[in-house]
């Protein structure tokens, strides 16, 4: 079987836990390098005693030592700005990047809706963890019905949201909008982000509000979001909706949006939990669980495909 040689960008929790993912679960996908800033991070460390070449000095490091030509893709999971700077550098060697900054460069992916058009892109776009869980249950109305407008509320604990996250909210806003957009399916987006400061922490909880029109038909999208659901929860096994779907008649009280009137119809409102899976992460974790199993299933999946390609 043909595997993928990988490069891991960022020690912290979130490439941490996607080499834990990786060295546990990857079939296709073999993590040969991790590249840090920080000597003593605890990532680097995981790396080393895992067996793989470490880099303290950034990107260039990695890029100038020979390991690089063996490269097939680099996970990067740095920032938005850093990713910036690291995307023409990973396209000159041409190692495909897959991004789990919300820098948005290239397409937006999301596993279990759009991965198939999108193999052969140099550059993939995780969006954001509030995409990953959200845009498939857009996605699964708007596949049985137009989406006029959808919102998206994610909560997260404050513990799990490091500095990268932190310093990238205004980007995790625009991106998640954006992405239920392009990938969901919705006419007009909007995304928000919660850090919840309970002690305890509390696992990860998304609300997902859709518009649609009077031409809808409920027990369909109540189907359609069952079997999202399922087909995420594939790949992330702590996904799962916390109640089933409220579904509720509109058409004698119209929903408004400024600058349009959408024909009144049925708001669709979606309750999900994600739970981590505990690899190297407080399982309360599940907004950084979900990315990084979702960064893996695309790596899982380029993989096949390079191998079944003639």
């Amino acid at each position: 079987m043909k595997t993928l040689r990988a490069a891991l960008l960022g020690s912290g929790h979130i490439g941490t836990d996607l080499l834990a993912k990786i060295l546990q679960r990857g079939r296709r996908v073999e993590a040969v390098a991790m590249v840090g800033i920080d000597p003593a991070s605890e990532g680097l460390a995981r790396a080393r005693d895992a067996g793989l070449r470490t880099f303290a000095g950034g990107l260039d490091e990695l890029l100038a030592d020979p390991i690089a030509n063996s490269l097939d893709i680099a996970f990067d999971a740095t920032s938005a700005a850093a990713h910036l700077a690291h995307a023409p550098k990973l396209a000159e060697r041409g190692i495909r990047a897959v991004d789990l900054t919300p820098a948005a460069l290239g397409p937006y992916v999301v596993p279990a809706v759009n991965l198939d058009s999108l193999r052969d892109a140099p550059n993939i776009n995780m969006v954001t963890c509030g995409g990953q869980a959200t845009i498939p249950i857009v996605h699964a109305v708007h596949r049985v019905s137009p989406v006029h407008y959808a919102e998206i509320v994610a909560t997260i604990a404050s513990r799990s949201a490091g500095p990268g996250t932190r310093a990238n909210i205004d980007e995790f806003t625009r991106t998640t909008a954006r992405g239920l957009e392009v990938v969901g399916g919705a006419g007009h987006g909007k995304a928000i982000i919660v850090l919840n400061p309970a002690e305890p922490p509390i696992t990860m909880r998304d609300t997902v509000y859709c518009l649609c029109g009077p031409e809808a038909d409920p027990e369909a999208i109540r189907a359609s979001i069952e079997r999202m659901v399922a087909e995420v929860a594939e790949f992330v096994p702590g996904y799962r909706l916390v109640q089933p779907p409220v579904i509720e008649d509109l058409r004698e009280n119209p929903l408004r949006r400024p600058g349009e009137t959408p024909a009144a119809g049925w708001k669709v409102t979606t309750l999900l939990a994600v739970e981590g899976a505990g690899d190297h992460l407080p399982t309360y974790a599940g907004n950084l669980d979900i990315m990084t199993s979702a960064a893996l299933a695309v790596g899982e999946r380029l993989a096949r495909d390079t191998q079944e390609a003639p």
